[in-house]
């Protein structure tokens, strides 16, 4: 949507020389919210830009690269790629007797040879400059193994073919049949005992943008820690909003980013950072959302089509963003459930390794002796004239990466290394 000029109070240039000369006063989402919550009354005068940010398993993730695997000459082409088992398409250039490929991964593939190991994972591990493992299989069937770092790889991009969405389902489980499911960590137990949500509510940025009057084509953003661009919404948009983004991924921090491990397998997460400069009072009323005024979808576990309730994501308020540990209430069982069923593998020896661990609280949910706790909040719902109040079991959104990437992006438009 284009902005209508008479409305226009401030422009784009203003704020860039408000920046350049250290006049401009930049919040982040949460720092607006929590001054509405305390009751202040913000101006246009009062902010120039707002940086909103969320961080969410993000199905739609692929990594573009070109990866060296023997000198020229050596093979025509390849066929099959696998990258410490995860399968790869080489393509769509020919690549004939290069000696190097170009190849797309999905975010989503499993590896087959590396357990609740996925795209995603792939992504860390190069990003962390770890040594990966790339199989050949070329059209004559030979085969060939080269063992790279990202260091090797010439181009490495990741395209985001939906991110970011603007607002997503929750779930929940009305029956006593277990069930498995990408939305949740472990197969979700019921009835009306387990609640999973995504999404980081009013300080999402397209909660904050709903009409997309800033949030467009070409809008330049942070893509776990990178600089991109928005290429367009994403795929699936006319339904749920959301955005396609692009972005060099030998820029990008492996604390963004990652393999989550759900109920169907490993999947991947992301996150994403957008500046909104305020320009008219109507993008300033539309930055003032909180999460009571944002509506969550409830639906049924056994399908995203069954709709049961509707909550807001208020259930962020009060809710802790990460565990504690209290080894002495340990009993060592064997197996430890929290450090198998911990999604990113995080908890570990009666700890948690803080810069992984995504706060999604199933480790919580599962250990029986309550050794890492954390408060998630619950939710209220009505199903068939019965009032259920259910305990939030896991979070496939994780607002403090969120927050701290929106914070990463306000100090780089106050030093410039990041302009409008």
């Amino acid at each position: 949507m284009l902005l209508e000029w008479s409305k226009i109070t401030k422009t784009i240039e203003e704020i860039k020389e408000k920046l350049d000369s250290n006049d401009a006063i930049v919040l982040t989402a949460q720092e607006l919210k929590n001054k509405i919550h305390d009751g202040e009354d913000v101006t246009i005068d009062d902010v120039d830009v707002v940086t909103c940010s969320t961080s969410g398993v993000m199905s739609g993730t692929t990594a573009l690269l070109h990866i060296p695997v023997t000198e020229p000459g050596v093979f025509n082409k390849a066929e099959k790629v696998y990258i410490n088992g995860v399968e790869s398409y080489p393509g769509p250039c020919p690549n004939e007797l290069l000696g190097s490929i170009d190849v797309i991964v999905y975010g989503t593939n499993h590896s087959q040879t590396i357990e609740n190991y996925a795209g995603g994972s792939l992504i860390k591990d190069l990003l962390d400059h770890k040594e990966v493992d790339v199989q050949v299989f070329d059209t004559e069937g030979n085969e060939f193994n080269k063992t790279v770092t990202i260091d090797d790889i010439e181009t490495a991009r990741i395209i985001g073919t939906r991110m970011a969405f603007k607002n997503y389902n929750s779930f929940t489980n009305p029956s006593k049949k277990t069930q498995k499911s990408i939305f949740n960590a472990t197969p979700m137990e019921g009835p009306f005992n387990s609640y999973s949500f995504s999404g980081c509510g009013d300080i999402n940025p397209l909660q904050n943008d709903p009409e997309q009057e800033v949030i467009n084509v070409g809008t330049k953003v942070l893509l776990n820690g990178a600089e991109g661009i928005i290429v367009g919404n994403g795929t699936r948009s006319q339904a749920s909003p959301n955005l396609s983004i692009v972005a060099d991924m030998k820029d990008m921090d492996p604390y963004y980013v990652g393999g989550f491990n759900t109920g169907l397998g490993p999947d991947v997460y992301d996150s994403v950072a957008i500046p909104i400069p305020v320009l008219n009072d109507s993008i300033l009323n539309n930055l003032k959302v909180l999460n009571k005024d944002i509506t969550l979808p409830v639906k049924d576990i056994h399908g995203r089509h069954l709709p049961i309730d509707e909550v807001d994501y208020s259930i962020w308020d009060d809710a802790q963003l990460r565990p504690t540990v209290d080894p002495d209430s340990c009993f060592n069982c064997i197996p430890c459930l929290a450090e198998i069923y911990c999604p990113v593998g995080a908890y570990k020896d009666h700890a948690i390794d803080e810069k992984l661990c995504y706060g999604c609280g199933n480790c919580v949910t599962v250990c029986p002796r309550g050794v890492p706790s954390m408060d998630m909040g619950s939710v209220k719902i009505t199903s068939d004239g019965k009032e259920h109040t259910i305990p939030v079991t896991c979070r496939q959104s994780d607002k403090k990466r969120a927050m701290d990437l929106g914070l990463e992006l306000k100090n780089r438009l106050l030093d410039k290394t990041f302009k409008l």
